[in-house]
């Protein structure tokens, strides 16, 4: 029996806010970043739902095994449309990767895209099988040049990958980064 709701296709955006803040800080700007060099998560829902032109839902894992959480993070995040999800367990795991994993293994069941903010070679299993199974759009979130091999690898299988500075414009600085750049993109006004 129909109840008049329309289901709508979504895209599930997973951030791994750990990696993507650890990769920013040690290998693009050697030191903790400013506020103002950090992601603005809003344009990287936006991008989702624009890019692929349905509704996204923001997962924002969060490690919270110290106890705490940094409230005023998490209020922006509810205020931009994410979703904490604040993990915690000993010292000796790493809760924030067993909680995307998990998700991951979840949405393998579930109708949907999926969208993963992260470097991390761990999620290879998981983004695997999501790519092979088809009928779904499967993408990830990241600066290139910091990618996993094994997730890279996954390119010629479908995966689709968006820069976070470039792609996505999800940031108000230009990054010091040093990458490979598309002759057909070179500004030499950028450099002079």
């Amino acid at each position: 029996m129909s109840t008049g709701a329309v289901d709508t296709r979504q895209t599930y955006v997973l951030v791994d806010g750990e990696n993507i803040d650890a990769t920013l800080g040690s290998s693009i700007l050697n030191a903790r970043p400013t506020p103002d060099q950090r992601p603005r998560w809003e344009r990287v829902l936006g991008f989702a739902e624009q890019r692929w032109g349905q509704p996204a839902r923001g997962l924002f894992f969060l490690n919270a095994s110290s106890g705490s959480l940094p409230m005023p993070f998490v209020q922006a995040l509810m205020a931009i449309g994410f979703r904490p999800i604040p993990l915690a367990g000993s010292s000796t795991e790493k809760v924030v990767d067993i909680g995307i994993k998990r998700t991951l293994a979840a949405l393998a069941e579930r109708d949907g895209d999926v969208l993963l903010a992260s470097h991390d070679g761990d999620f290879f299993p998981e983004m695997e099988r999501l790519v092979d199974e088809g009928g779904r759009r499967v993408g990830l979130l990241a600066f290139r040049e910091f990618t996993n091999h094994s997730l890279s690898g996954l390119v010629t299988r479908g995966l689709q990958t968006f820069d976070l500075e470039h792609d996505v414009a999800a940031f108000n600085v230009v990054l010091p980064r040093i990458r490979i750049i598309p002759v057909d993109e070179f500004d030499p006004a950028a450099y002079l």
